[in-house]
């Protein structure tokens, strides 16, 4: 009978305990600490919609009503014809299939020659690795503006100019828009990955490429989403490369569409305002869809070095 008491007692133990650490919580509450840093967050947040409100704001407004002091951040009155008007004054069905295709081509470009890269540089040994890939590395230090030039005086070399050659080709060979930065994501995400998953891969005859297509893409799925996300955002707000290697309207992407709202005298800000907020809902729709991976995918790519 003793036994079975002090059994019994035993067992209740790390129950009781937990129920006085619990306890201790309970009556603690909520620590001050973690009030203020809520409190510091949500007034960052407001901060960083404040822009956001003040454009859905401005697209819902008459024209007289954009500049009128002091601001006025509800319409009176709403005017939802400013979306319709914006989005007929421009052909921005045009300007958006142009756009996808030219981000989704980048997005295929990008995938295939960071990660191949990326491998390279991260799985493979061969004579000269590190002092290439940090050659490689600091190329992120030249401003894209620095060898823009350059790249217009070899694209107009080979007949490139006004079309959308100098704005996907490129990015089948890494040198696009960020493509030095996807490639060490990409290697930084590989070099976690287990080596002896590829050992055991050689062991049984895979070659070098079925290893990387069959064992390390499909473990980088996370690293990969980011690497998609930054390139859909780079080339669907790109503004300064179509301007400068596109001249027909018809070619013409989202973000030179955006600018045809600028006169030379006049703006039409309420229209602009109007297609600028449409023009942002599938950024905000695809990182809400992929905020899981986006996350993970940039924590993860950091941890080995």
């Amino acid at each position: 009978m003793a036994t079975e008491q002090s059994t019994i007692a035993v067992a209740e133990r790390p129950a009781r305990a937990g129920e006085g650490v619990a306890g201790r919580r309970r009556r603690g509450g909520i620590r001050p600490e973690r009030v203020l840093v809520f409190l510091i967050l949500c007034a960052g947040s407001v901060i960083m919609l404040l822009p956001v409100a003040w454009l859905v704001s401005t697209s819902l407004k008459e024209p007289g009503q954009v500049f009128r002091f002091p601001p006025e951040w509800i319409p009176n009155p709403v005017r939802w014809q400013n979306y319709p008007d914006a989005l007929t004054e421009m052909p921005f069905d045009r300007y958006v299939a142009n756009t996808l295709f030219i981000t989704i081509s980048n997005m295929i470009g990008v995938l295939l020659s960071s990660s191949l890269a990326a491998y390279a540089f991260a799985r493979l040994r061969f004579p000269g690795r590190e002092v290439i890939f940090w050659i490689l590395l600091s190329t992120l230090m030249l401003p894209q503006a620095v060898i823009l030039i350059p790249r217009y005086i070899e694209f107009r070399q080979i007949e490139w100019i006004d079309t959308w050659k100098p704005l996907i080709v490129p990015n089948f060979f890494g040198a696009g828009l960020g493509g030095v930065f996807y490639i060490f994501l990409l290697r930084q995400f590989f070099r976690s990955i287990p080596w002896e998953l590829s050992d055991a891969a050689r062991v049984d005859g895979a070659s070098e490429f079925r290893i990387y297509w069959q064992i390390i893409m499909p473990l980088s799925r996370p690293a990969v989403a980011v690497v998609m996300i930054f390139t859909f955002l780079d080339n669907w707000n790109n503004y300064l490369e179509p301007l400068i290697f596109l001249s027909t309207p018809t070619k013409f992407t989202v973000a030179l569409g955006l600018a045809s709202f600028r006169g030379l005298f006049s703006t039409d800000w309420h229209l602009l305002m109007a297609a600028s907020t449409v023009m942002i809902l599938p950024v905000v729709a695809l990182f809400f869809l992929l905020q899981r991976y986006f996350v993970r995918g940039v924590v993860l790519t950091g941890m080995k070095g």
